[in-house]
């Protein structure tokens, strides 16, 4: 068997594999085992609606179908929640509190020592932490004091967030934070090339870039809701601006707001409407009374929203990756977002979207960028109306973006990692033995 490339301990990082290279660790590596046995500490998954959430799900269900043995950790969300057991999955339930201005949020408690009882009794090959809060650094502490190795998720920059909430002066300390805790880590998997570079810089260490997929079965443009449009107020005709997301000042929303007021000075037969919910909504529903505010939506009626807009409106400069960005383009919507993130990787300006130059934005030129590329709806050439070739065009990209390849990176990292660490401290190559089933948890 060829060899796995271990994780190295510091000062670089991972490049990003050829598929071909994944596919062929991963054929090699299932050869001589055949599944991994992964505790996931999360503190948001579904029912709660956010792009994690989201991803975590679509990452838990792709790897328990490789036969992979799933313990999910997570924060309780409702006094009424009853753990999920299923076929190599089972859920432990933690304390958790709401998290500040996001109350249909939970985060997680501090809980070392309850994990560490939890894996001495039921050890897994390994500990996968998607988020960074104080569940999720009571499963590094915990992990490290077991031996095991840890993977990690860089999934949300709130250290860009910090300047939005008009605590600019956390940034230093968010990012040293960070930086401490997936430094601890053996691998942190980050979704774009351009992030990694940005981490790099921070003093990050052993960063692999990894994306991520969409599902391009539920969000798909066959959904499409004349009826929905009709509730909207929109003719069959009008063009539908639509955001997804939390409503929130890290959004940059005012670019979406100046986009709508532009359009309506203009006198253009336009609608928008706000998928999601967050502090932001009372102050723009205020300044926007024309707007649709469609609140939360999950599962295919968040499908149905997307696929019933025209052009999705998304000025963020925060994100990390932005599934709404393939997940808009999968439903069949042009895409019009800043020059960063997913959507500097997938839109192909002129094709499928249009491009604002982050300097832009920021200089509040995003509704100008944006007018200029809808351009004239008399003319022969606007892109007005977003006809069958730019959702075409959209809908192709998708399809590229399957969770394949994505679960095939995630597997050759998480086999590499047990692999390169079966000692539990890095200290050599070890053999790894076949995984059993998780038992009951105890205690």
């Amino acid at each position: 068997m060829a060899a796995v490339t271990r994780m190295p301990r510091r000062g670089r990082s991972i490049e990003p594999m050829a598929q071909d290279d994944i596919s062929l660790q991963v054929d090699e590596l299932r050869a001589a085992r055949r599944s991994l046995r992964i505790a996931l500490v999360t503190e948001t998954y579904p029912p709660e609606v956010n792009g994690v959430a989201r991803t975590l799900h679509q990452v838990v269900e792709g790897l328990r179908a490789r036969h992979h043995d799933l313990q999910l950790v997570r924060p309780r969300q409702q006094p009424s929640d009853a753990a999920d057991v299923g076929d190599r999955f089972h859920e432990v339930l933690m304390r958790g509190l709401a998290v500040p201005r996001y109350p249909q949020l939970r985060m997680g408690m501090p809980a070392r020592r309850a994990l560490v009882k939890l894996w001495t009794l039921n050890r897994p090959d390994l500990v996968h932490i998607a988020t960074e809060g104080p569940l999720g650094w009571s499963g590094l502490q915990a992990a490290r004091h077991l031996r095991l190795p840890v993977a990690s998720d860089f999934r949300t920059n709130f250290h860009a967030y910090s300047r939005h909430y008009g605590v600019g002066w956390l940034n230093k300390p968010i990012v040293a934070y960070l930086k401490r805790f997936h430094n601890h880590c053996q691998v942190t998997m980050v979704p774009t090339r351009s992030l990694m570079d940005e981490l790099s810089g921070y003093g990050f260490r052993n960063l692999r870039v990894l994306g991520r997929g969409v599902d391009t079965t539920l969000f798909n443009p066959a959904r499409r809701s004349e009826a929905l449009r009709a509730a909207w107020g929109a003719a069959p005709d009008t063009l539908v601006l639509l955001h997804v997301g939390r409503i929130a000042p890290e959004k940059n929303l005012d670019a979406v707001v100046r986009t709508f007021q532009a359009l309506l000075q203009q006198g253009r037969d336009v609608k928008l409407v706000f998928v999601g919910d967050g502090p932001s909504r009372p102050a723009i529903a205020e300044q926007l009374p024309q707007a649709v505010f469609a609140g939360m939506q999950g599962g295919e009626s968040l499908a149905t929203h997307y696929a019933s807009g025209d052009v999705f409106l998304f000025p963020s400069l925060t994100e990390t990756f932005g599934n709404v960005t393939p997940e808009a383009l999968a439903s069949g919507l042009a895409v019009v977002a800043c020059d960063c993130a997913a959507a500097a990787q997938i839109i192909r300006p002129g094709r499928n979207g249009h491009l604002v130059a982050p300097e832009v934005a920021r200089a509040g030129g995003f509704a100008a960028s944006t007018l200029a590329w809808l351009g004239d709806p008399e003319a022969d050439n606007a892109v007005w109306h977003c006809g069958s070739g730019v959702r075409r065009a959209a809908r192709q990209t998708a399809l590229e973006l399957g969770w394949d390849a994505v679960l095939d990176g995630l597997e050759s990292t998480l086999f590499g990692l047990v692999r390169g660490n079966g000692d539990g401290g890095g200290g050599g190559e070890a053999s790894v033995p076949l995984a059993g089933a998780w038992g009951p948890v105890r205690g």
